[in-house]
């Protein structure tokens, strides 16, 4: 199969067996059309191996950040998008095996099957060549967008707050003042956030901007790690 050893070079990874990285490469279209497998198990194994890297790779370099953070670091680096970035940097979409028909629908470009092929190749790597191999190929692409997410980690809570709801189909923020303490030439202010009828964060501050901020924060690292907000 043409386009192997360019994508082995670009991977920094030399397949023992060929047909591993073959199947990574195979749409279910084709695979149904020439009854060989696709690479829809493979996917299965290579988002497990991906998350569990990130976790790692986030857990090493960023020693100070709480859970949260670090899960919403780990959401922004395994998902559809980034992954899809990294088979743009890969040019997978030229070898990708795809039936004619989705050929034709430009499937070689879209960021679903993208994404799944990286998965499937990270697998791939992971069951040729061990998990080690498959941690650095993981390391490689993903550390320069590590800085950037940090970046965005440290952007408006507030505004972050409002783009999930909106993304989860859930009622946008409110903040509502619970209460202040403190003489008035140096108050802290308390403020409840909620969504529809559900108080989802709480936070302090010693004006109502901060303590709006921090109340958002806290709804975004609850939101993260409760499956009911989702």
């Amino acid at each position: 199969m043409k386009g192997l050893k360019p994508l082995e070079e670009k991977l920094g990874y030399t397949f023992k067996n060929e047909r591993l990285l073959i199947t990574a490469l195979t749409h279910p279209s084709y695979a149904s059309d020439h009854h060989e497998d696709s690479y829809q198990r493979l996917e299965f194994l290579g988002d497990a191996v991906i998350e569990l890297s990130v976790s790692r790779i986030l857990f090493d370099r960023f020693t100070k950040m709480s859970e949260g953070q670090l899960t919403r670091m780990r959401a922004g680096l395994v998902r559809e998008e980034t992954l899809g970035q990294i088979a743009l940097e890969w040019e997978l979409g030229g070898i990708i095996r795809l039936s004619v028909g989705e050929e034709k629908s430009g499937g070689a470009k879209k960021p679903s099957i993208l994404s799944d092929v990286v998965e499937a190749i990270i697998a791939a790597v992971y069951l040729d060549g061990g998990f080690g191999q498959a941690f650095e190929l993981i390391n490689r692409s993903m550390s320069g967008r590590l800085e950037e997410l940090r970046d965005y980690d440290e952007l408006d809570a507030k505004s972050r707050l409002q783009e999930l709801l909106q993304a989860r189909g859930q009622a946008s923020p409110e903040y509502v003042l619970a209460g202040q303490q403190g003489p008035a030439h140096s108050p802290t202010f308390m403020v409840k956030a909620v969504s529809g009828e559900r108080e989802i964060g709480y936070g302090a501050g010693s004006t109502k901007r901060q303590a709006q901020q921090a109340a958002a924060k806290a709804a975004l690292d609850f939101l993260t790690m409760n499956c009911e907000g989702r």
